[in-house]
Formats: C-alpha cells, sequence, structure tokens
C-alpha cells in the first residue's frame, strides 16, 4: 500500500554551505509504504483510513511548522524528516512500515528504510 500527504513547513540547514543554509519553506509531500502478511475477509490488508489517521496526527505537527525548532528531528534534512516519520509513525499491529519517502519538490526525494 502507498499512502501520501502534504504539508508547508520551512526549515534552514545547519552546517551546509550555500542558500538552504537561510531560512526556506517547501511544500513537503510525504509517502508512506506499508505492507503486510495476510488480507481480511473482504481483500483488503488495512482500509486506508486506519493509515491516515496516524498520518494526519504526524503532518498535523509539522504542518506550517520551523522545522527546526522540532528538536526530534535533528537537522531538518529530508533524510532525518524521513527517519523522524518512519519512526514516528504509530500503524495498527497488522501491517508495518516498509519506507518512508520525502519529497523537497516535484524533482528531489530522500527516503528512509531499515533492512
Amino acid at each position: 500500500m502507498r499512502v501520501s500527504s502534504v504539508f508547508d513547513a520551512a526549515h534552514k540547514l545547519i552546517g551546509y554551505k550555500g542558500k538552504c543554509a537561510q531560512l526556506h519553506g517547501h511544500t513537503w509531500e510525504i509517502e508512506l509504504f506499508v505492507v503486510g502478511d495476510q488480507l481480511d475477509d473482504i481483500g483488503m490488508l488495512l482500509d486506508f483510513k486506519l493509515i491516515k489517521k496516524p498520518i494526519n496526527k504526524i503532518v498535523k505537527k509539522l504542518d506550517h511548522a520551523f522545522l527546526n525548532d522540532i528538536k526530534t528531528i535533528g537537522n531538518p534534512t529530508s533524510e532525518n524528516i524521513a527517519n523522524y516519520i518512519f519512526h514516528n509513525l504509530k500503524l495498527p499491529r497488522k501491517v508495518r512500515l516498509e519506507k518512508v519517502r520525502v519529497w523537497e519538490n516535484t524533482e528531489v526525494y530522500a527516503e528512509y528504510f531499515e533492512q
């Protein structure tokens, strides 16, 4: 399953030499890839709304935020944001999060997964 959401937020990259060291913002898109072992009686892994609820909880915290203020993200690179989402998303036990992809714009993304 793939579920996505979008939020707007600002950040600046600490230690970066270039324009991204300055305060700027993005319309971020996040994609979550969810897997499981068994479909239910009607052929569904999980109702999408049961995945959207925990995503919306995280997006609510990130939307229109200054991401540098969320200390548990660390330096708010796309990679660290993907890591943060991966480790803070609480999904139903029936499924597991395979990976998180974070898009800064339509051309570039970073993703986080554990092997």
